[in-house]
């Protein structure tokens, strides 16, 4: 449980570091579908900035990362965890594909920790009309 905890949350806190920088992410970039994503990425962002666990875990992340993580109480207090070691650096939305049923995603994602610039892949599930965060 501690390994699954570690793999999903070193990456989505490396995301939610951008949440406590200065410029929050921008789906202006995108159109359709694809912005739907981006937002689903900057509320993510955004609810990290405001400490918001509770509406990361019920709102943000998918179901079963909440159940990976011990239901809504272990994911807020994974979630508290993560956050409290947040720097300030910044998260850019670069391209978003779309899976080939419409209900999955990956988004490529930039950020900047201890001053280094780091690319990753953030995936996305839509669960329920709204697009989660899945895993990295």
């Amino acid at each position: 449980m501690r390994r699954l905890l570690t793999s999903l949350c070193l990456p989505l806190s490396a995301l939610a570091l951008a949440a406590c920088g200065t410029t929050a992410t921008s789906v202006s970039g995108f159109s359709g579908v694809k912005r739907e994503v981006a937002q689903a990425i900057a509320t993510f962002q955004s609810d990290s900035s405001s400490s918001e666990q509770k509406k990361i875990c019920e709102d943000d992340v998918a179901a079963a990362v909440v159940r990976s993580l011990g239901a809504v109480k272990g994911c807020e207090a994974a979630f508290k965890a993560q956050l409290g070691e947040v720097d300030n650096p910044e998260l850019v939305v670069n391209s978003v594909q779309l899976g080939a049923r419409g209900t999955t995603a990956s988004a490529a994602v930039k950020s900047i920790y201890e001053g280094k610039s780091r690319t990753g892949t953030m995936l996305l599930v839509k669960e329920g009309g709204r697009w989660r965060i899945s895993g990295l």
